[in-house]
């Protein structure tokens, strides 16, 4: 079997259709497959993208970007190459990007989940001969519960902060967290006529954009909107990690800690961290998740990046399929929503 997506020092690279795949450095051609940071950069000639994502990469590159908008399933040729877009389910405008040629047809997935979101469309199934897969939670011990579950949870704390006085300040990351915890904890039968959600400034943008595609949420106020004076006692504000133990908290003295991360179904993860509460919940596919979907595209080769590529590779090796780590400059959630804030 041909390499036709190789990696190079400036990213995933097709050389018969000469473009590039989420690339590192500047590069001529850049096909997309999210907003993330480590997986969209600036400084790259021409952009394309799925359109409903367009508006968060010309939020976080610029305006003045070259970027064309492709329609989910719609087919490209680059070369003789045939590519298209197909949802990936990890935030609004995620793609996993086919590339199609001489008869051989690999997938590369960005990152992916597989539990229901309203805040994007929903994973497609592509079969492929070669899989890039992200590892992000590659694991047995990371397995999700089901999200409306643990909205349920968020709103039982926040609500027991607020019989006693306290803010609720619920960290998450700024791009695809937020905009998904806000439409589930609108989405609640216990959620009061008129409730609303603060949010810290990293997170105005993006949320509007969501809003502007159509996405149904909790209602919302810029923390910054509010008169210095304001008491946000009984309030819920979310803010990205970074937030943590800056001088920004001084606006709520008497406040409670959660964070919303896949990372938390480690206990001691939240201990390490400093927080008061530890939500589980991810935009990544947990350990089922990543294995069912490499069964389901068929894959009878799988190259995996970005997380515990040891352990995935070891397993998928055990069950007789051809695994390799594929060495990639993508970062874990955290570190990338660290560049964008």
């Amino acid at each position: 079997m041909s390499d036709l997506i190789t990696p190079t020092e400036h990213g995933l690279y097709c050389a018969p259709g000469d473009f590039h795949i989420d690339p590192w450095r500047s590069v001529d051609r850049a096909l997309i497959t999210h907003g993330h940071a480590d997986h969209a950069r600036a400084g790259h000639g021409h952009y394309w993208a799925a359109r409903p994502g367009l508006g968060i990469l010309y939020q976080r590159l610029g305006r003045d970007i070259a970027l064309t908008g492709v329609d989910y399933g719609q087919p490209l040729d680059f070369g003789g190459v045939r590519v298209s877009f197909h949802p990936a389910g990890h935030v609004l405008g995620s793609a996993q990007i086919r590339v199609e040629y001489d008869g051989e047809v690999w997938v590369a997935s960005g990152d992916y989940k597989r539990q229901p979101d309203p805040t994007c469309a929903a994973f497609e199934v592509v079969p492929c001969d070669t899989f890039i897969t992200e590892a992000t939670f590659a694991l047995p011990v990371y397995r999700w519960d089901d999200t409306p579950a643990v909205a349920a949870d968020i709103r039982h704390w926040w609500q027991t902060n607020a019989e006693a006085g306290r803010t609720s300040v619920l960290f998450c990351y700024s791009l695809g967290k937020a905009q998904r915890l806000l439409a589930e904890l609108a989405g609640l039968a216990d959620m009061p006529a008129g409730a609303m959600a603060y949010l810290h400034g990293a997170l105005v943008p993006l949320t509007r954009l969501y809003r502007e595609a159509g996405i149904d949420m909790l209602a919302t106020e810029p923390v910054s909107a509010c008169d210095k004076r304001h008491d946000f006692a009984r309030a819920l504000v979310m803010a990205p990690p970074s937030a943590a133990g800056s001088r920004w908290m001084r606006r709520f003295p008497r406040h409670s800690t959660g964070f919303a991360s896949g990372w938390m179904r480690i206990r001691g993860n939240r201990r390490r961290r400093g927080y008061d509460r530890g939500f589980v919940l991810s935009d990544h596919a947990d350990w089922p998740g990543l294995i069912d979907t490499i069964e389901a595209t068929g894959a009878h080769r799988v190259l995996a990046t970005h997380g515990r590529t040891d352990v995935l590779v070891a397993y998928l090796r055990d069950r007789g399929i051809d695994a390799a780590p594929l060495v990639t400059e993508y970062a874990d959630t955290a570190e990338a929503e660290a560049r964008a804030d």
